[in-house]
């Protein structure tokens, strides 16, 4: 090599460096993207549920439709799956409110049984020490009360922020339900000729696989908390419908909510009913992880997303971990999504197609 010339560079090296460069530009788009996103989370989670609104309750707007007008149909189908959750949470309001008195007597007693249970064999624990605990917590709650005041104080605004993204959600839905076709054709029409037939590609998988999961998820969930349900009220555990209702809430974060679920009713057996009930509870959340691994996720889902478990629990601690709760939710929908949508071009590449056929 003569002096003053640039070394050869192989062309491995070279390949790997163009990737490099490339890759370093889409981490930091990536980057900037989930920025934006945790800058302006309320507008996207509030987006997100405009869209599971859309996907559960346009279906039956379009049926209503046929013998209405269409801002009719929407208002009413609008207005009635409002009161279907009102009417859920007032059930189990009542539910609460009636067993209050029972409830109470019943902690107390199980509080009893379960310092007598530890204070046997084989855990042996010192009476003094269980006493002690009560002791310290009532010290603890007496000492910390301005400051469990001031927190509770500042969990109004909160309220409102959710107040605030269920109403954006909800204005939301009532467009998407009544125009989601024409406004997905007007934002085609905004792109580039050569590319609208690869985005009325890309959503159109999109949309079926979102309205897919999202059908799916909710039919496992209601049929999760009809399961525990009963079986919580055959063994006379207390507050069986808000322990079902919390399982219906729990499911929509895949193989981890329902166990956290029924972990919750473990606990309140085991104050209300003792040990044998703790452990009939505990064995039905093995129960229920394989009906709803083996059984409902196969049947019901896997015709919408197709992802190996791994794939699901890696993403819906990913999201956890990225966005608390919302995140756990939000993460198997959206890797769903993404991978249908990468299938459906990879399927549909080499063959042109355009128009601005209708998504939503």
């Amino acid at each position: 090599m003569q002096p003053g010339t640039a070394p050869p560079v192989t062309p491995f090296l070279r390949t790997a460096a163009a990737y490099a460069w490339r890759l370093l530009v889409v981490g930091l788009l990536v980057y900037s993207l989930f920025a934006v996103l945790g800058r302006f989370h309320e507008i996207g989670v509030a987006l997100f549920l405009g869209l599971v609104i859309t996907a559960l309750l346009r279906p039956v707007a379009d049926i209503v439709a046929r013998g209405l007008p269409r801002p009719l149909a929407v208002a009413l189908t609008l207005l009635g799956g409002i009161a279907l959750v009102l009417g859920v949470l007032a059930l189990v309001g009542e539910a609460v409110a009636g067993e209050r008195t029972t409830l109470v007597r019943e902690f107390k007693e199980g509080i009893g049984r379960i310092e007598d249970w530890l204070v046997q064999p084989p855990f042996r624990l010192h009476p003094e020490a269980l006493s002690d605990v009560q002791t310290r917590i009532g010290h603890f709650l007496s000492d910390h009360r301005s400051t469990l005041v001031s927190t509770a104080l500042s969990g109004a605004g909160h309220v409102v922020a959710v107040l605030t993204t269920l109403a954006l959600a909800l204005f939301s839905a009532v467009f998407f339900i009544h125009a989601g076709d024409r406004q997905w054709a007007w934002f085609q029409d905004q792109l580039p000729r050569p590319v609208r037939g690869r985005v009325g590609i890309a959503g159109r998988a999109a949309w079926r696989t979102f309205t897919g999961y999202t059908h799916g998820i909710v039919l496992v969930a209601a049929t999760n908390a009809v399961l525990v349900g009963l079986a919580l009220w055959l063994l006379g555990v207390p507050l069986a419908v808000p322990l079902a209702l919390l399982e219906f809430v729990a499911a929509f974060v895949p193989l981890i909510g329902s166990p956290v679920a029924l972990a919750v009713a473990a606990v309140v057996a085991l104050a209300s009913q003792g040990p044998l009930v703790a452990v009939i509870v505990i064995a039905l959340i093995v129960v229920m992880g394989q009906i709803e691994g083996h059984l409902l996720h196969p049947l019901v889902m896997s015709w919408a997303v197709r992802l190996h478990p791994l794939v699901v629990a890696v993403s819906v601690i990913a999201g956890s971990i990225a966005a608390g709760i919302v995140g756990a939710v939000v993460a198997v929908p959206l890797v769903s999504v993404v991978w249908s949508v990468h299938t459906a071009l990879r399927e549909a590449r080499g063959t042109p197609r355009d128009g601005a056929t209708g998504v939503l």
